[in-house]
């Protein structure tokens, strides 16, 4: 799969954002080592702390189908910036795969690519 088509599933991803209170779309695609792509969108509530990111949801539903070793993840945003995983996030990511690539995408689709490991280093452990 190439980083564009990994990029266009998060952004389709994002169109089911729930986001009453920061208007942001996020959507993530994660790249499994079988190939199998898992995606998430962002869940706010209007307790911040309930709220869930698109990368996390991913996470969460990619384990919840037995997939536990992940390649890549192309995270989407709306916005004019590039969208970085959140620190909770990073290590949430990190448990499964601490070098994974990290595509941060704007919503012109311009992308940037980094490992987990720069964006996170000293992450605690992992596999």
């Amino acid at each position: 799969m190439t980083d564009r088509e990994l990029i266009n599933i998060a952004a389709q991803a994002a169109a089911g954002s729930y986001v009453p209170y920061s208007r942001m779309n996020v959507g993530a695609a994660i790249e499994c080592d079988d190939g199998t792509v898992v995606t998430g969108c962002a869940v706010e509530n209007r307790v911040q702390r309930c709220t869930a990111c698109a990368e996390q949801a991913a996470v969460l539903t990619a384990v919840g189908q037995g997939h536990t070793r992940f390649q890549r993840i192309a995270i989407w945003s709306a916005g004019t910036d590039y969208h970085y995983p959140c620190g909770l996030c990073r290590q949430i990511l990190s448990e499964f795969a601490p070098s994974m690539e990290v595509l941060s995408v704007r919503g012109d689709g311009r992308y940037v690519s980094y490992r987990l490991s720069d964006l996170f280093p000293f992450s605690g452990g992992g596999r």
